[in-house]
């Protein structure tokens, strides 16, 4: 009989497009289309479809290995555990549990993301735990949470952006980081809605919009005020919307009023007409959006800047609308769910405080310890890295490749050398793996299954499809037995759906509630929203629900941010979205999209529970009082400008062909073949003042190191600009030269914008 396909997701970014993955005859795993689901109806990005690959024996780990006279050689599991338990305890033991660190990855499914802190905090009992999806949206989440009390990358589904009249997309490149998602905004265009693309790079994205403004690097802060400026001076504020849903708004209008748009015109390099344009063009539809990726976020004042974009948004009535809307758009795989369930350094699972009394006896219960035993707060993923060495002397990590994704890179490195004992677990031998002292091969997406939570807030079910190879074991049979051999014998199951069950225990009644979530739901609905209570949820902010037979009741508009449900006339409207009239939404304007959330039927076991939320704040944000808030901000300078000695701006992304840190990508024929290594973009004119022709090296040199790449000359960058991506190692390494400078609140690094110097390189001399 011939294998059947299974349906699970693609490993990479938060898209998390679906695929089916079917075992063929020679051992290779073929990928097929997945037209049932909504985020890609089967559209796969060459990532996704070379993702196979990275299975091979060929480029992954298949044998723990351990350093023996400063070279890593194959051992045994009970081996390379004991040494890792033993590393651990005596540095417990020798310096006191934050000496031990924990660092782990916004690719780690929901449930060992879960599971990690877990043992980070009841194991080891250290604080110092966080993630590389630090690097990600930190900006957004916490703008978010100040504006709207909650954090979710959308509000809403991708499913929206066509039907809206206009988006504003700052600095994302979603046609190379992302490409199945560009078919949304294909759709807005053909619908009538417009796009506005705002990036210092004439990118393919941009190639698509309607209006690209090529703001400086470092500047979208003054970009955003200016255009709230113009929204005040010419009367575009919907006072309505501001007087009835919002507060704090003349603090926020009177910190835009002193961002004039001559004033902004310096400092951005965005004429003033152009900012007129955006202005009319975003405020003449019914319905609009703004959408920030890693552009504006990475910067030292990432959260002030999405801040003022949010206030865009309110200002003119664009939040908790039908089709209108903030949204991040997340980079990593699980980069929403990874922060949700406990690896970030200041929470608990389900979205929950860390320093918060209430959640920390929530936890705590769940987990059968007391409260005052959960360590407090750590430090945020470069300071915790940072400390490597001094404060923080053994590192467990997971899924995460610092030596090339962190900001200023060497130093990381050197501080990563310094420790006295380093565990990686990982897929492939990465370049920070090959520093550590003991490595534990782990199984990969096809091989087990696990839940992820893409960028609009959709929990996913990603299913195993084959067996992995004879000894690898899955990072959740790792933290079991390194948990037994520390003491701990119990609470640290290895199967996937065991830690789920608990982890909606753990979340049940927090911001991010999964308790009514389970897998078979997941998988009988193609994914599920939250927050998603569960029925008998006695806790926390949502609403309890009625579990009786009859009409659904009316949802409590009052303590939890999604909207009521029309009741006032007959039973419950079924789920079935292949037939019938779809339930509609009491709305006060315009057409409220529905809140079906099932792509296939609803599961029949179960005909009252909570249908999740894929549309936040229609009725009410997460504030107590219902209401989001202004913040005021202005704009400041990036944490280090140009001078004579380095004069211009670098900015680093991505390219389509590789991913993040490119532990795995490299590692795929195909992918290389597209983009082999490293390159520096630049203007013609800076180009001719170098000397440098078109793929001739050239040196960017920064405060912090230099990197060499071969020139890519383009007409597409600003002349004040470079640009490199950061997936490689080695010489052409662009984190080598990215300024750690942290935002106060979020912490992100600021790598969107560094001062740097270029200088031609003879041929000979390269390499």
């Amino acid at each position: 009989m011939p294998n059947s396909p299974t349906p699970t997701h693609c490993p990479y970014c938060a898209l998390q497009c679906g695929m089916n993955l079917t075992p063929a005859a020679d051992g290779t795993v073929e990928v097929g289309e997945r037209a049932d689901f909504p985020v890609n109806r089967g559209a796969l990005c060459g990532k996704g479809r070379t993702a196979p690959a990275v299975l091979s024996s060929r480029v992954r780990l298949t044998s723990p290995l351990v350093r023996s006279e400063g070279t890593l050689v194959p051992a045994t599991w009970d081996e390379a555990l004991d040494r890792i338990a033993g590393g651990l305890a005596r540095t417990r033991s020798e310096h006191g549990p934050d000496a031990c660190g924990v660092f782990g990855g916004g690719g780690l499914t929901n449930e060992k993301a879960y599971t990690l802190g877990k043992f980070a905090r009841v194991v080891l009992g250290t604080s110092q735990i966080d993630y590389n999806g630090r690097f990600c949206m930190s900006s957004a989440a916490a703008g978010g949470m100040k504006a709207f009390g909650l954090d979710r990358g959308l509000p809403f589904p991708l499913e929206d952006i066509p039907k809206s009249g206009c988006v504003i997309l700052v600095g994302s490149n979603l046609a190379e980081t992302m490409p199945p998602a560009l078919r949304f905004f294909t759709e807005l265009k053909e619908n009538g809605g417009t796009l506005i693309v705002i990036d210092p790079r004439r990118t393919r994205t941009a190639e698509q919009a309607d209006l690209h403004l090529m703001p400086r690097p470092g500047t979208d802060l003054a970009l955003a005020l200016g255009l709230l400026h113009l929204v005040v001076a010419e009367g575009r504020v919907d006072e309505e919307y501001v007087r009835e849903r919002t507060v704090g708004w003349e603090d926020a209008r009177a910190a835009a009023m002193a961002h004039w748009p001559e004033y902004v015109e310096r400092i951005t390099g965005v004429s003033v007409p152009q900012l007129r344009e955006t202005v009319r063009m975003f405020c003449e539809p019914e319905s609009a959006m703004v959408l920030t990726a890693r552009g504006p976020e990475q910067q030292s004042k990432g959260t002030d800047t999405v801040s003022a974009w949010i206030n865009l948004c309110l200002a003119t009535g664009r939040a908790g609308r039908p089709y209108s809307g903030y949204g991040c758009l997340t980079g990593q795989g699980n980069g929403q769910g990874g922060r949700e369930h406990g690896q970030k350094a200041d929470q608990l699972p389900g979205y929950r405080k860390l320093d918060d009394p209430a959640a920390r006896a929530h936890v705590a219960e769940v987990w059968g310890v007391d409260p005052d035993s959960l360590p407090g707060p750590g430090r945020s993923a470069y300071e915790l890295l940072d400390a490597l060495g001094t404060d923080i002397r053994s590192l467990l990590l997971m899924g995460s490749n610092p030596v090339v994704s962190a900001p200023r890179a060497a130093h990381i490195e050197e501080r990563i050398k310094s420790l006295d004992f380093l565990a990686v677990c990982d897929v492939v031998l990465s370049e920070t793996a090959a520093l550590a002292d003991v490595v534990l091969p782990v199984t990969q997406w096809a091989e087990e299954t696990g839940t992820t939570t893409n960028l609009e807030g959709r929990v996913l079910l990603r299913r195993k499809a084959i067996s992995p190879p004879d000894g690898i074991r899955s990072d959740l049979e790792v933290l079991h037995e390194l948990a037994d051999r520390l003491g701990v014998e119990k609470g640290f199951p290895t199967d996937p759906e065991e830690v789920f069950e608990e982890l909606r225990r753990a979340s049940a009644g927090g911001p991010a509630d999964y308790s009514g979530i389970t897998y078979r739901r997941l998988a009988e609905e193609n994914g599920v929203f939250w927050p998603c209570p569960s029925a008998d949820t006695a806790a926390g902010p949502g609403p309890t629900e009625n579990t009786t037979a009859g009409p659904r009741p009316t949802q409590n508009t009052t303590s939890w941010p999604h909207p009521t449900q029309n009741t006032t006339s007959g039973p419950r409207p079924t789920q079935n979205t292949t037939s019938g009239p779809r339930p509609t939404q009491n709305t006060t304007s315009g057409p409220r999209p529905t809140e079906n959330t099932a792509v296939g039927s609803r599961p029949t076991e179960d005909t009252t529970a909570h249908p999740g939320t894929p549309r936040l704040f229609l009725d009410r944000f997460a504030h107590p009082d219902g209401r989001a808030r202004f913040v005021p901000v202005s704009h400041r300078a990036v944490a280090e400008e140009p001078d004579a000695e380095y004069p211009v701006l670098l900015t680093t992304g991505r390219v389509v062909a590789q991913y993040q840190s490119g532990a795995q990508t490299r590692r795929v024929d195909e992918l290389n073949a597209a983009a082999p290594g490293p390159f520096v973009e630049l203007h013609p004119r800076l180009a001719e003042r170098l000397g440098a022709a078109e793929g001739d090296p050239v040196a960017v040199v920064s405060r912090r190191g230099r990197a060499v790449a071969p020139a890519r000359i383009t007409l597409g960058i600003r002349p004040d600009t470079v640009f490199m991506p950061f997936h490689w190692y080695g010489e052409g390494r662009a984190n080598t030269l990215t300024n750690p400078a942290l935002d106060p609140t979020s912490r992100m690094p600021e790598f969107k914008a560094c001062a740097v110097r270029v200088e031609a390189v003879e041929r000979q001399d390269a390499g």
